[in-house]
């Protein structure tokens, strides 16, 4: 059964998603879960965290031109990692039972961009070419300011030069918005900026081979 304090937050979701397809919701989540995933990025040391890439498979490369952020993926096995995991599990099942978005499964890093790194303006999933249908975005960043820069930037679907939004990476923000329709990018942090970065997938498994492949 859904928890009924966390209705509302996911309607708002189910319908920003129905009308725009992009949904930004400032105090998204409880005080406790957002304490855990602070603690649990407090454990974590430099060598839990590798240099993000792009692409995936043979095709998957590290180009610092494109992006700078170092990441740890979640883990169900770790308690304060798995409080997030669950959390989002909840939200696929709303949104499938709201939306019939037929999501199959979640994946889920913590992204760490140090001051000077960035993220240039790409899509999180081609048309007819990838799984992941819906991105969410959790930011971990308390008193935040102008000056600190990281910016999310999101473009129009439709004019990939027209700035669409601009979100500042505020405590408790989530944006949650279609992978393959949303051109974004994340302009330079000035100080280190913290994320929960995921990804909703359909499932498009063939003869047992599990899709994707991390």
């Amino acid at each position: 059964m859904l928890d009924l304090d966390l209705t509302f937050p996911f309607e708002k979701i189910a319908q920003d998603l129905q009308s725009t397809g992009i949904s930004i919701l400032p105090n998204f989540i409880g005080s406790e879960i957002l304490s855990k995933l602070e603690i649990r990025l407090a454990e974590l040391t430099s060598s839990d965290f590798k240099q993000a890439g792009i692409g995936r498979l043979t095709e998957h490369e590290q180009n610092q031109k494109i992006r700078r952020d170092k990441i740890h993926w979640l883990d169900a096995n770790n308690e304060l990692e798995a409080a997030w995991l669950d959390n989002m599990a909840e939200l696929k099942t709303y949104l499938n039972r709201r939306l019939f978005m037929g999501l199959f499964s979640y994946e889920s890093h913590f992204a760490v961009y140090p001051p000077g790194a960035f993220y240039k303006k790409h899509v999180d999933a081609f048309k007819g070419k990838a799984n992941r249908v819906l991105t969410t975005v959790l930011y971990l960043n308390q008193s935040w300011s102008a000056k600190d820069g990281g910016e999310l930037m999101v473009y129009n679907p439709n004019n990939h030069e027209q700035i669409l939004t601009t979100v500042t990476p505020s405590y408790g923000t989530l944006v949650t918005f279609l992978s393959d329709e949303f051109p974004h990018e994340v302009l330079v942090a000035n100080k280190k900026r913290y994320s929960v970065a995921g990804w909703f997938r359909v499932n498009t498994s063939i003869n047992h081979a599990i899709d994707p492949p991390r």
